[in-house]
């Protein structure tokens, strides 16, 4: 019987008003049509239509058409809902998964005239493959509650009105993209990617450009994190962007860190306005062999308030700062923080290559500094140690910085994250494709 079975189910789909039934393994499993456009009399009307008759878990759901509801998905394991293959459906309202766990989303494109485009709340292994959710009245994406969703292949987060992407209560959101795709964060009233208490990580191809201040106090970085938020943007798939954002590239505080690193492409961070990373009240950033840092009216990186600034092998930063502000530099160092350099380039930086003030430090060894309007300017409560030649009583020219002794730097053994594995999106993804096929 269950090799009958086993060659039926090869050979024999029946159809019968708005499910294809397959018959697999001595089982029958469901797969519900939904066709908005009402043109498929023998597919349900709407997404919430075919919800109340789904298999949990495991159940599939296919749409075509534009779709005019919100949809809720509650309690739904193994789930499945999604565009045929290379197609895409529309959902003019909100689509909330909570209390979820394995659900991927295929192909949708979300736009909301009244809040967020997609929400996701205590659930688990959430897959946005090919997904978008743009011109919305909230946010685009907004993940909570312990929560852990990824964004596959492509997508886009465009034009939202309160942010592209929202994370907190300790939930994580990654990116995974390949086959030369990208995800688009960009255009957004608010941050491009904020984040508090959470984390967010992408490993190439991610671009966040053009994110303007939104309405309260919702500036418009490129990526904003709080509240010890965790951020890794690693340069694998391609380059990620970071350009054009109102308020600055990226903003740190409370604790905060992030990570810029490189496989076969760079991080460029370019032209967001006056300051290209922030890094404030306890924060830390890290660059190790990847970040382009250019065109900044202020400083390329602004360390200040007890932070930590990481710069690690073939970083650039370039032709930042501008001739009217007197605290203009390619590196600035403020209020008991501290930047340790090694290798690397500073330079053509309206102001010094470094600005070190108050109560700060610059450590720096294997840097090339050329085109700056000095290598290191330092007021009389901060130092540097460093590899230039000569002792502090006659520094060397361009350098206005005390040596408080002769000891050496520290030695800096940080080491880039190593590249995860993505082969069970990749999985996953060539999977729906061979389900999606329309018949």
């Amino acid at each position: 019987m269950n090799a009958y079975l086993s060659l039926l189910c090869k050979a024999v789909r029946v159809l019968v008003p708005g499910i294809l039934l397959l018959l697999c393994s001595g089982a029958v499993r469901a797969q519900l049509n939904v066709d908005c456009s009402g043109t498929n009399v023998n597919a349900y009307p709407s997404i919430n239509a075919a919800l109340q008759n789904v298999n949990n878990p495991g159940g599939v759901i296919f749409v075509t058409g534009t779709c005019n509801e919100n949809v809720f998905l509650f309690g739904q394991n193994y789930l499945t809902l999604g565009a045929y293959a290379g197609q895409s459906a529309q959902i003019n309202g909100n689509v909330s998964i909570a209390n979820s766990t394995s659900v991927l989303l295929y192909g949708l494109s979300v736009t909301n005239g009244f809040g967020d485009g997609i929400d996701v709340n205590n659930s688990h292994a959430i897959m946005l493959d090919t997904c978008a959710s743009t011109g919305n009245a909230g946010v685009g994406l907004a993940v909570n509650g312990a929560s852990d969703v990824s964004i596959n292949v492509t997508g886009n987060f465009d034009y939202n009105a309160r942010g592209g992407l929202n994370i907190s209560s300790n939930s994580i959101v990654s990116i995974f993209t390949w086959s030369g795709l990208s995800v688009d964060i960009s255009g957004n009233a608010g941050p491009g990617v904020w984040a508090s208490q959470a984390s967010f990580l992408t490993f190439g191809h991610t671009t966040m450009a053009n994110n303007t201040s939104g309405p309260g106090s919702n500036p418009g970085y490129g990526i904003e994190l709080l509240g010890g938020a965790r951020a890794q943007v690693g340069a694998l798939t391609g380059p990620n962007t970071i350009t054009g954002n109102q308020a600055g590239g990226a903003y740190l505080q409370e604790n905060s860190e992030i990570s810029f690193w490189a496989g076969t492409a760079l991080n460029i961070i370019q032209g967001n306005g006056p300051i290209g990373v922030a890094v404030g009240v306890g924060s830390q950033a890290t660059f190790f062999n990847s970040a382009q840092i250019s065109g900044h009216s202020s400083a390329g990186v602004d360390l200040y308030a007890n932070a930590q600034g990481y710069f690690l092998g073939t970083n650039s930063v370039q032709g930042n700062g501008s001739g009217g502000d007197a605290r203009s530099a390619g590196v600035r160092v403020d209020g008991n923080s501290q930047a340790l350099l090694r290798g690397g380039q500073i330079s053509g930086n309206s102001g010094p290559g470094v600005l070190v003030l108050v109560n700060s430090s610059a450590d720096f060894a294997g840097v090339n500094f050329s085109g700056n309007s000095a290598v290191i300017s330092c007021d009389s409560s901060s130092t540097m140690v460093s590899d230039l030649a000569g002792p502090s009583s006659t520094p060397p020219a361009g350098v206005s910085c005390r040596t408080p002794h002769g000891l050496g730097g520290r030695q800096v053994t940080k080491t880039q994250p190593a590249a995860p594995d993505w082969s069970a999106q990749k999985a996953q993804h060539d999977r729906y494709i061979k389900l999606a096929v329309k018949h």
